[in-house]
């Protein structure tokens, strides 16, 4: 199977887009810019879920759904949310279809159904949210109002790449409400905590935790933090972020409550979310040549046991092994799939499972009988051991952490070998084409600045990091002063 994949170092990209559909992640639909995701796919995207979902409830959110149409003069209230998503909506405009005349067996949109009010399909919620909070605020006593929505969001895509960009994808998204500023920020911080916490403990993948620069922020916030990956190929990828939004939408749709002191206040606001993109995340982090490598807190199957056999009684022999083996590592919270299918032979398996990512692979043959062991390979070592067949729970149970932890090590030395200091424009262009990843650099903290250097390059700032130090220098493009440096990358 993995025989088919095209190599990274040959074409990343198409690496990327073989190995989703290969390994049975998803695939393009017949709808364009839209697509399936296949069960072992949504199976990894549910255990995201699950784990988040968990981590919001532990800090108090709680869970609710919103329409998927905003009627567009709610749309339109608060006008940089509207103008940073216009170009991306899709719009309803009529209600009804009926038979063609002209076409006997086709249909054709009723001109007389048409809605006094276009609906935009949901590219974000805040407007739904907000113009429904408004009826759920009047006191200091209403707040803080916490709530996540699992949904799915529509931004129309010309160029659509599976789980990176698609027209229609899957997501949380938060939207909180508070009586103080202090509150609010609190929130935001808290929440992008939160995904940095997810992604690195959870998916095993190392992150930089920072603030947006103006262009980079979210339509309508004040500040926008953020969580930023760094993929094989030297392109960074936005995993997370979490919005304060000030009064700006409590403005905009007349949100007060009566405080304590007698007064009415606007609420402070946030929002907060992440995406079926964190799958590409994933798969771009951590998979090799041979396909996907999942860390075992994702991966659908944590085991797979495959027998080795000819005819019946050797099958039944291993099995009686093999079920065993498998009561036993469920008992320890151990995901395990006994693979006896007689369809394919092991050879196909072996690669499949490979292809599929599977952290740990067993192999049961009629010597391992004989001798009491089985053969145990590690999926992103891609190395082999036999081990004592009562000693097999012990180690997988060990092997998950270190696994997870072993991944996690990995990618965060590729990640800090890639973060490349330079202070002059000449040593950033020659980064960026020789080496890739993030370049550390001066700033002179204008929007002129950074959209002359995407113009030139294509490179844009990733992200202010929460840990950069004060330090006085020169703009790598201007020679300008410059307080601090900032993280430069091409993204996806």
């Amino acid at each position: 199977m993995s025989k088919n994949l095209t190599t990274r170092e040959q074409d990343y990209s198409k690496w990327y887009n073989e190995l989703v559909v290969k390994a049975d992640l998803a695939e393009n639909s017949a709808v364009r810019g839209c697509m399936v995701i296949k069960p072992y796919g949504y199976a990894i995207w549910e255990k995201m879920q699950a784990e988040l979902d968990r981590m919001f409830k532990e800090t108090g959110h709680q869970n609710a759904y919103f329409p998927l149409f905003v009627p567009k003069s709610l749309f339109e209230a608060e006008e940089k949310n509207a103008e940073g998503f216009a170009k991306e909506c899709a719009v309803v405009t009529h209600y009804r279809l009926k038979n063609d005349p002209e076409n006997p067996g086709k249909l054709m949109v009723d001109p007389e159904a048409k809605l006094e009010e276009e609906l935009v399909v949901r590219p974000t919620s805040e407007a739904i949210i907000w113009s429904t909070y408004k009826n759920w605020i009047q006191s200091y006593r209403d707040l803080p109002i916490k709530i996540n929505q699992w949904a799915n969001v529509v931004r129309w895509e010309m160029r659509t790449r599976l789980f990176l960009r698609t027209s229609e994808f899957l997501w949380q998204e938060g939207h909180t409400a508070h009586e103080t500023k202090k509150e609010a920020l609190e929130e935001t911080e808290l929440m992008n905590d939160i995904y940095a916490e997810f992604a690195e403990k959870f998916m095993a993948i190392p992150v930089v935790k920072g603030a947006k620069s103006e262009n980079e922020k979210f339509a309508g916030a004040l500040e926008t933090y953020c969580i930023e990956a760094l993929m094989q190929d030297g392109k960074a990828l936005q995993a997370g972020t979490s919005h304060f939004l000030g009064q700006n939408f409590a403005k905009a749709f007349d949100v007060k409550y009566a405080s304590k002191e007698g007064g009415l206040e606007y609420v402070w606001a946030t929002s907060w979310g992440v995406s079926t993109r964190l799958m590409g995340a994933l798969i771009m982090t951590h998979s090799d040549d041979k396909g996907l490598v999942l860390p075992p807190n994702l991966a659908p199957i944590q085991v797979v046991i495959i027998p080795i056999y000819k005819g019946e009684e050797q099958l039944q022999q291993i099995s009686e092994v093999a079920n065993k083996m498998v009561k036993e590592l469920r008992a320890v919270g151990v995901s395990v799939k006994f693979d006896n299918n007689d369809n394919q032979k092991p050879g196909w398996k072996f690669a499949q499972y490979e292809l599929q990512g599977v952290p740990v692979r067993l192999a049961i043959g009629p010597k391992d009988l004989e001798k009491g062991t089985v053969e145990l390979a590690r999926r992103d070592t891609l190395t082999k051991e036999f081990v004592n067949q009562d000693e097999v729970v012990s180690k997988i149970k060990a092997l998950m952490t270190t696994i997870q932890d072993d991944l996690f090590e990995k990618a965060k030395k590729f990640r800090d070998e890639h973060i490349t200091a330079v202070d002059t424009f000449d040593e950033f262009k020659k980064v960026l084409k020789d080496k890739g990843g993030f370049i550390s650099a001066h700033w002179d903290g204008t929007s002129e600045t950074e959209n002359r250097i995407k113009e030139l390059t294509k490179a844009t700032i990733r992200c202010i990091p929460f840990d950069s130090k004060e330090e006085q220098g020169k703009c790598v493009l201007t020679g300008e002063k410059s307080e601090r440096r900032v993280l430069f990358a091409k993204a996806y």
